[in-house]
């Protein structure tokens, strides 16, 4: 198997050589699928999601408003706590943003941060809006120079780097349940479920990475039974497992030589996440202990995986200030607390979307779209 090659960058310029035919298929797709008509079907999966979403809020519509009902008591919050839970989540999402300029091989700052916070405030506002989000924050990125294919390739390795090390938080929680510190049955459930989770990601990660038998052969298996069930109605598919290996090679290529920055740039950007939830539980008065915390943490954000409402909305609530008063916190000061970090991991970073995508206008013009296979010139990559 031929590894895809990797051009150098200087000055911020996006690589454009070496493209996995995975990664271009996909960006091709992409592209097919913003050029195609709008199908019947298409309205009905549109349709569907959006009854799903509304759903889920409405049945946890409770505890969203009790959430969101305790607005005025924010007043009670420590200021300087407060302060702090802001900043932490600052330095989350520049880690986010540093993770994102790795991926992209990158210098620059402005199109990273100002297409990942317009692509963030679309997910966080539309019902799956996952799919729209990031085709939003793919189109910035072409426009401001980078290479379709870098983008798609670059933007699958993050996602798949963030829920590995969300997975991974119940381990760091593990010393502390074994020295004694007591915890509720339900975050004991949470945390062996998430020490499950995180080793079977692992082992499975490094086989996948490593060797190429396994992935070839769940490509043919997969392959043959997607053509046996659509027989007739529509043409086979060939070459999936060439694809899946294909895959796999993106990224490695996207990591390269630079796989520890990404591991501490992804545990910074869930590292000081938390912290900012530590931080406003502080602010309420409140002081459980961490580790108790972070199960807590780790199970939102796992729940929260589910594309059910849009950013989480109400499912993130519930399940966070549910699991903090599990964690050893007072009801009224978990819905609080909840509230104060909801506010800046969620609402300021959403309200910073459309002033994102206006700046992003006036240096680069309007977003368009650009032929995933079409030959063109090295891209001009976006300045700092």
């Amino acid at each position: 198997m031929t590894e895809p090659r990797r051009s150098a960058q200087s000055g911020g310029r996006a690589a454009g050589a070496g493209r996995p035919a995975s990664v271009a298929a996909k960006a091709a797709a992409i592209d097919a699928a913003q050029a195609r008509p709008l199908s019947w079907k298409t309205v009905v999966k549109r349709a569907a999601v959006v009854v799903v979403a509304g759903v889920a809020i409405y049945l946890v519509l409770p505890k969203l408003i009790a959430v969101l009902g305790a607005w005025p008591r924010l007043s009670t919050l420590n200021p300087a706590w407060f302060m702090v839970a802001l900043a932490a989540e600052l330095v989350s999402f520049t880690c986010n943003f540093a993770l994102q300029r790795l991926a992209l091989r990158t210098r620059g700052w402005f199109a990273v941060v100002t297409a990942g916070l317009a692509g963030n405030a679309v997910t966080d506002s539309l019902p799956g809006g996952d799919a729209a989000g990031a085709a939003v924050q793919f189109g910035m990125l072409t426009a401001a120079g980078f290479d379709t294919d870098t983008a798609v390739g670059a933007l699958t390795t993050f996602s798949l780097l963030g829920v590995g090390g969300l997975l991974a938080l119940p381990v760091f929680a593990l010393p502390a349940m074994l020295a004694g510190v007591p915890a509720s049955p339900g975050l004991v459930h949470t945390a062996v479920l998430g020490l499950a989770g995180f080793a079977g990601f692992a082992v499975f990660g490094t086989i996948l990475l490593r060797t190429d038998w396994p992935l070839a052969a769940t490509g043919r298996a997969a392959q043959w039974l997607r053509n046996r069930v659509t027989r007739g109605r529509r043409p086979p598919v060939t070459g999936l497992d060439q694809r899946l290996l294909d895959e796999r090679d993106t990224i490695r290529a996207v990591l390269g030589e630079n796989w520890w920055r990404a591991v501490l740039l992804t545990a910074g950007r869930l590292g000081f996440d938390y912290g900012c939830l530590l931080a406003a539980l502080r602010a309420t008065g409140a002081s459980p202990q961490p580790s108790l915390v972070l199960l807590a943490y780790a199970a939102a954000g796992i729940i929260a995986l589910l594309p059910l409402t849009p950013g989480g909305l109400g499912i993130v609530e519930a399940s966070l200030s549910g699991l903090l008063v599990l964690a050893g916190v007072h009801a009224s000061d978990a819905v609080l607390a909840t509230l104060a970090y909801r506010i800046a991991s969620y609402w300021l970073p959403l309200f910073a979307g459309p002033p994102a995508y206006l700046l992003f206008r006036r240096r680069y013009g309007r977003p368009v779209r650009r032929p995933a296979t079409a030959d063109r010139a090295e891209p001009s990559g976006e300045g700092g």
